[in-house]
C-alpha cells in the first residue's frame, strides 16, 4: 500500500500540535496538524495512541506507513525529517513522550 493509502485508512486525529520529549523531558520536536505536516501528524498520534510512546516498535510501524516515503528518506537524508526520526528511533532505541496539544 502507499503512504495515501495507509493515511486513508487510519483513523482522524484532533488537535494543533504533537511535541516530542526525550527521556530528560526535554522537548526534542513538534509536529503541526497542518498543511504540509498533517499527514505526520496523523501517524505520530495514531503510533502513539496505539503504543503509549514513539519507540522502536512504534518508529517500525510507522516507517511501513510511511511506505514508499521511507526508502526516499533513506536515500535522501534530511528530507523527510519526521521519517528520519523514526530512523533514528528505531536504530538508536530512543523513547519520546508525547503530548498532543
Amino acid at each position: 500500500m502507499t503512504f495515501a493509502e495507509n493515511l486513508a485508512a487510519l483513523p482522524e486525529m484532533q488537535g494543533k500540535q504533537l511535541r516530542l520529549f526525550n527521556e530528560h523531558h526535554k522537548e526534542v520536536a513538534a509536529i503541526e496538524n497542518a498543511p504540509g505536516t498533517a499527514g505526520s501528524f496523523r501517524v505520530y498520534a495514531y503510533l502513539v495512541g496505539k503504543h503509549g510512546v514513539i519507540n522502536a516498535l512504534a518508529a517500525q510501524e510507522g516507517l511501513a506507513l510511511y511506505a514508499e516515503h521511507t526508502e526516499d528518506a533513506r536515500s535522501n537524508p534530511g528530507k523527510h525529517p519526521n521519517i528520519d526520526r523514526l530512523l533514528e528511533i528505531q536504530s538508536a532505541g530512543k523513547v519520546y513522550s508525547v503530548r498532543i496539544e
